[in-house]
């Protein structure tokens, strides 16, 4: 039996942009391992083509990470070898160095290993892919599998995909989903713009769900506003693959750069993105999927802040509610299946 191990240890956001990488590993192996962190375990369990995940907090990826123990890394150690990989897959964003996830994996006795390195590798990597530029996650990730010739099979749509679990709420034939919450606050609109936003949908006759994470329910709340027909909370009453259930069935969903974004593509929902300009578009997107991304141009662009340093947090607030209505009518005219 052949296996191979893919390697993304960051956000959910993040491992759902490796499906398309991880399917091309799939394609090409018998068993495919995905070794992630825990700010990505939910997406990975809901990954077609990942046969098993490990989950391991990597002190060199986490926003937060803790001290380095030697006990806990030789322990990660043991457990990739025990899943005797002939071949491994590092994804990593281009911040981001492939280095010391490849020395543990040397450590487990993997024995072909591809990442994307700018600095020498020294025995570390077997294939050492040079920086590929300003492409999107997607095709960066599927570029270093392609580097040990995985590649994805004849009539892969190259999309994101996920396996979606029914939503324990009830829901209304036809809304738009609005997602206020952000993994960090420097890629969150305001508060006050977002439940504007939601009266106008209202008025202008959608109906709204208002989503959220468990950690997130007053923040929806405030959103959703009080109790009235059209509008629905269901903040902090799914899992994530229910969310994905929910979010399959919106005409749309509105959204910062932040992982439902893509978990909406990968069931096909367009996204109309309040992409904070801390990262750039062309590489973290939307993929697969009508969308539209809007903020407004600033000369911090690039700052990976994960709190806006800049007063008023200009590149969002610049943003009116009328554009983000006018893109919604865009991606999802009033009469679903319409072309926008």
């Amino acid at each position: 039996m052949v296996r191979a191990l893919v390697v993304r240890l960051d956000n959910d956001g993040d491992v759902l942009l490796a499906g398309p990488a991880i399917r091309a590993v799939a394609s090409g192996t018998d068993h495919v391992t995905l070794l992630c962190g825990p700010r990505g375990a939910r997406a990975a369990e809901l990954l077609p083509g990942v046969d098993e995940v490990l989950v391991r907090r990597a002190e060199w990826i986490d926003p937060e990470p803790r001290p380095v123990v030697r006990d806990d890394i030789l322990d990660i150690v043991d457990h990739i070898a025990a899943v005797d990989a002939s071949a491994a897959v590092i994804l990593t964003s281009s911040h981001q160095s492939p280095l010391p996830t490849a020395l543990i994996l040397r450590m487990a006795g993997v024995r072909s290993i591809a990442a994307i390195s700018e600095d020498y590798p020294g025995s570390l990597l077997d294939v050492r892919v040079r920086e590929p530029g300003d492409v999107h996650e997607v095709q960066r990730a599927l570029g270093v599998a392609a580097a040990l010739g995985f590649e994805l099979p004849a009539g892969d749509d190259r999309c994101l995909h996920v396996r979606a679990a029914e939503p324990a709420v009830a829901l209304p034939s036809r809304f738009v989903a609005v997602h206020p919450g952000a993994s960090v606050s420097a890629r969150a609109w305001s508060v006050d713009a977002l439940c504007e936003l939601v009266t106008v949908l209202l008025e202008r006759g959608r109906e709204v769900v208002v989503t959220g994470g468990p950690d997130e329910a007053e923040l929806t709340a405030t959103v959703a506003g009080a109790p009235r027909p059209g509008v629905h909370d269901v903040g902090g009453r799914t899992t994530f693959a229910q969310l994905a259930g929910v979010l399959a069935r919106a005409d749309a969903l509105v959204v910062g750069n932040t992982g439902p974004s893509h978990l909406a593509a990968a069931v096909g929902t367009p996204v109309v993105s309040l992409f904070a300009l801390t990262v750039p578009p062309e590489r973290w997107r939307p993929w697969g999927v009508p969308h539209l991304v809007l903020n407004v141009p600033v000369p911090c662009a690039g700052c990976r802040a994960r709190t806006c340093p800049m007063y008023g947090h200009p590149c969002l607030s610049g943003v009116a509610v009328v554009d983000v209505v006018a893109a919604v009518d865009r991606v999802a005219p009033m009469l679903r299946g319409v072309a926008a």
